[in-house]
């Protein structure tokens, strides 16, 4: 039997998590939640969040998942504590900013950070920053609108090509030369920004990391099991339409997949 791991994100952006970590548990199976009825969770109440975070987790359990990713840095600053308070037998791996990274990375010594709204006004980040950032000047932007483009797959419209030249120009005039991808929906935007700001830039997000611990954190912390060398499945869910879903998490995926409509307990 395949270890059964859970993710989920406010929508479809923490598949760019769930490719990394296919990639590092290819023997698991995977079932993913897009909470898209109730996306974008950046401009939502942290009650909110924490109300809906537990809800699919619920589900995630109900489903046999082990380990839960919060695939999402919004979440993860309103509901990581909360979450592991209530189910204390279940390892949780979140998201953050990748502050210390960035640092490392700067040479001009600036680190700009492009993040919902509710990321960059959560307590969280704020410890991060006082933790990592130290002589770095770290410039914060809020980008509303780039969720919902993502949640479109428009990833090569106007629309997104304006959103990300606005966002990013106040961090390019105060010379970052580090942009930290501070939304799991960003990733799939990354080519964009590319264009957008140039090669010399560099951009950092946090999937792989996340991936690499949920691995180590399965590998010490659950009962071991031998591997078959079965290739795991996936399996999607959404709260939100599900023919869009469908649509949209298959372009993301980057093949074919069919995605279920949440219960309506969880929804």
């Amino acid at each position: 039997m395949n270890r059964t791991i859970g993710v989920f994100d406010s929508g479809v952006g923490g598949l760019s998590v769930l490719q990394h970590i296919r990639e590092a548990l290819p023997e698991a199976d995977l079932i993913y939640v897009a909470d898209s009825g109730h996306v974008p969770y950046g401009d939502r109440t942290a009650a909110f969040i924490e109300a809906r975070s537990m809800a699919l987790t619920r589900f995630l359990l109900s489903q046999g998942a082990e380990a839960i990713v919060i695939a999402c840095n919004t979440a993860t600053a309103a509901a990581a504590l909360p979450l592991r308070k209530q189910f204390s037998k279940i390892p949780f791996i979140g998201m953050e900013p990748a502050i210390k990274p960035a640092v490392a990375a700067t040479k001009s010594n600036v680190v700009g950070v492009l993040a919902t709204v509710g990321t960059l006004e959560s307590a969280r980040f704020a410890a991060l920053l006082e933790k990592y950032a130290g002589s770095v000047k770290i410039v914060t932007q809020g980008c509303p609108g780039l969720v919902e483009v993502v949640e479109r797959g428009d990833l090569r419209s106007l629309e997104a090509r304006r959103l990300v030249e606005r966002y990013t120009a106040p961090l390019l005039q105060a010379g970052a030369d580090t942009f930290i991808l501070g939304c799991t929906h960003y990733p799939f935007l990354a080519p964009l920004i590319r264009e957008v700001v140039g090669e010399e830039i560099s951009l950092i997000d946090t999937g792989a990391a996340v991936a690499r611990e949920l691995k180590r954190r399965v590998d010490t912390e659950l009962p071991p099991r031998v591997a078959m060398g079965v290739i795991g499945s996936e399996s999607f869910h959404t709260s939100g339409d599900v023919e869009r879903a469908t649509r949209i998490t298959s372009q993301l995926w980057g093949k074919d997949v069919a995605v279920a409509a949440l219960p309506q307990a969880y929804s």
